[in-house]
This record gives structure tokens, C-alpha cells and sequence, in this order.
């Protein structure tokens, strides 16, 4: 006889309490089942039930083999669900995170575009600065830019951006151009307030030296596009990723503070939790971005 009907039908005595109700629950006959347990009970060479005229219980071991036995049987049950929700169209709820300044200017204008191509899925976004627990809290997944601090869930990367120290050409005229770090001390600089280090820039000498730059200004903001509106109006210089300026670059609306510096460039990952299966709303979605963003980065926005 089959090891898994076998395996199932001890279980569902075990969970209906006799073999009645475990006929009925499987929908096969009363005798059918007892064969089932008889036959697994022969081949393990032990009793798993307790038999008698009232009721049927488990025996020590039997109670043991249903644990074990149940788990089997819940897995199995899950991976037939795989393959029809694999092979179904993509549906449901899908709860993402994403820090505020991407989400705004680049996932908001083509989430209908999405929406229109997978009209069975809703979409929740939740713009975000801080780092969110993606299981504990509930998200399917979540956009994060530069490395990633947790590598226990999946990563997708999607593009690339870069950052860019920029400033207005009137500032430059007011307050002269930087021409190295150590110059930025006598400037304004236009900081992140929500950020655990937005007071601080890290930066990379010509040399390769790392450094760090604190620096107070007129105005500290927890919205990238404010910093950006701010340096534009020649309020002071600000560190801005290049999905957010690359725009004002090109108009000229401004200038790079320092040209002569590295550039840093960070990545831009779809990050999911981790398992074998991806959720076809999760696995779409994150298709839809890989093809959104082929063209984008790190400077091309």
C-alpha cells in the first residue's frame, strides 16, 4: 500500500477518534481505513492504536510516529498548494516597503502601470526611512538602496544609483566652490534629519581615504526633495542620490560641489524573505521592476 495514505489514514483516526469519522473525513469505507493502519503497523512491527470497543487512542510510539507523521502529511499538502498557486495568475495583497524619497519620484509613477497588467493583485505601499522588519511586521518585501545590513532574506538587484555632493550655481557665486573635503567645513551643508547618521557624509578622498564630514547648516530635513529644493534655492550644499537630482543636474539648476571626487555608487535590491518559493504576486512585482529599471542608473534617471 501507498506509505503517505497509509500515514494519513492513522493520522485522521488519531485526529476524528476512531474509525467512523476517519472514513467519513478521507471518504472511503470504514474497512479501507483499518486496512491502512493495520498495514502501516506491520510494516513499522509496532501498535500505534490502542483498540477497544468505546475508543481508539494512541499508544506511546503512536503518539510519537503522529507528530512526525502530521508534519509529513501538512508538507505535503503545502507543496501540492505550490504547484496550483505556481501555475494560478498572480492575486492578492502585496504589502511592500520603500524609503520615502525612491518610492515618491520613481515606484508611485508606475505602480498603475502594474496594477493595470495584474489587476487581481492590491498593492500597499508604505513609504519608510527607518528599516523595517519584513517578516514581524508583515511586508512581502521591500526596495532598500546601498548594502544590505540583513542576509538572511533574498535579494534581487534592480539598478544602480549614485550620490552626488550638488549646490546652486548662485550659492557657488556667493560663497565660492569647495575645491576638497576639508573645504566643506566653511560651508552649509543641508543634512538628513531622519537618518541615524544624516548629520555625517561619508566620503571618499582622491587618495581612496575615507572620511567623514559633520557639518551644521541652515536646514536639517527628513525628505530628500526638500534637500533638493533647498540647494537649488542656493541655501547650501547638499549629498543627494542621484535618482533625485540627476534631473536638476541636467537642467543645470545645479552644479557637482566637488567634480573631482569618486563617485559612490549603491545599489537598488528588491529584498524578499527567504524560502524556495516566491509568491507569484512577489515574483511579478519584482519582474515588473528588473524591466522598469533596465534603462535607470545609476546617473540615467
Amino acid at each position: 500500500m501507498d506509505r503517505l495514505t497509509e500515514m494519513e489514514a492513522f493520522a485522521t483516526v488519531v485526529d476524528q477518534g476512531g474509525f467512523t469519522d476517519a472514513a467519513k473525513k478521507m471518504g472511503i469505507s470504514k474497512s479501507a481505513v483499518s486496512k491502512h493502519v493495520s498495514s502501516l503497523e506491520a510494516r513499522l512491527g509496532a501498535r500505534l492504536l490502542n483498540r477497544t470497543t468505546r475508543r481508539v487512542s494512541p499508544t506511546e510510539i503512536g503518539l510519537a510516529y503522529y507528530d512526525r507523521a502530521r508534519r509529513v502529511l501538512n508538507d505535503a499538502g503545502e507543496a501540492d498548494s505550490l504547484v496550483t498557486s505556481m501555475q494560478s495568475a498572480p492575486s492578492g495583497l502585496l504589502r511592500i516597503s520603500v524609503a520615502t524619497d525612491f518610492g515618491v519620484n520613481h515606484l508611485s509613477p508606475v505602480l498603475g502601470d502594474f496594477l493595470q497588467e495584474f489587476p487581481d493583485i492590491t498593492v500597499n505601499m508604505v513609504l519608510d526611512n527607518r528599516y523595517v522588519e519584513l517578516i514581524s511586521e508583515g511586508f512581502d518585501m521591500a526596495v532598500r538602496i546601498g548594502e544590505l545590513e540583513d542576509s538572511s532574506l533574498r535579494a534581487r538587484k534592480l539598478t544602480e544609483t549614485t550620490k552626488r555632493m550638488i549646490g546652486a550655481p548662485s550659492y557657488f557665486q556667493k560663497y565660492g566652490r569647495p575645491m576638497k573635503i576639508d573645504d566643506l567645513n566653511d560651508h552649509k551643508l543641508l543634512h538628513y534629519s531622519s537618518h541615524s547618521n544624516g548629520a555625517v557624509w561619508k566620503l571618499t578622498a582622491p587618495s581612496g581615504e575615507k572620511r567623514q564630514v559633520r557639518t551644521a547648516g541652515w536646514l536639517s530635513v527628513n525628505d530628500g526633495q526638500s534637500l533638493l529644493n533647498a540647494a537649488i534655492s542656493g541655501l547650501g550644499i547638499a549629498y543627494l542620490p542621484s535618482f533625485l537630482c540627476a534631473e536638476a543636474l541636467e537642467k543645470g539648476l545645479v552644479e557637482e560641489a566637488i567634480p573631482d571626487l569618486p563617485v559612490e555608487t549603491h545599489g537598488i535590491y528588491a529584498v524578499y524573505p527567504p524560502g524556495r518559493f516566491t509568491q507569484p504576486k512577489v515574483r511579478a512585482f519584482i519582474d515588473f521592476l528588473v524591466y522598469t529599471f533596465a534603462e535607470k542608473g545609476p546617473d540615467r534617471w
